[in-house]
């Protein structure tokens, strides 16, 4: 099987902190890849505050990262495995995000260095 990144965004900082019933919809989501075997890695929430991500550009610059006025922002990831990547979007298409706040689901392949 492949592994899959899945990177979770949402459209705004409103939408970054679920009442405890989506959450648990999430866990339950979660609960369900991980009980077919497929879970590779449960991923963290990415914090979207000022002072919490920087972004350095080629020339070495530094400057600030994720703002509330920004349109998207990623808020997590999961890895996940799947024979293939249609399947993997098969898998992301049933996670509750998009009845709760809408938002989008990427999802790539991971390139493994064994």
């Amino acid at each position: 099987m492949k592994e899959f990144v899945l990177i979770f965004r949402l459209k705004g900082i409103s939408d970054f902190r679920p009442t405890p019933e989506q959450l648990q919809e999430r866990m339950n989501w979660l609960a369900g890849i991980a009980s077919q075997n497929r879970l590779t890695d449960k991923g963290n929430t990415l914090l979207p505050f000022e002072g919490s991500a920087k972004t350095l550009k080629s020339n070495k610059e530094v400057t600030d990262g994720v703002y509330a006025e920004d349109k998207e922002f990623v808020s997590g990831y999961v890895v996940i495995k799947a024979e293939t990547i249609y399947e993997a979007v098969e898998i992301a298409k049933a996670n509750p995000i998009f009845d709760q706040v809408g938002g989008n689901i990427e999802i790539r392949e991971v390139l493994k260095r064994d």
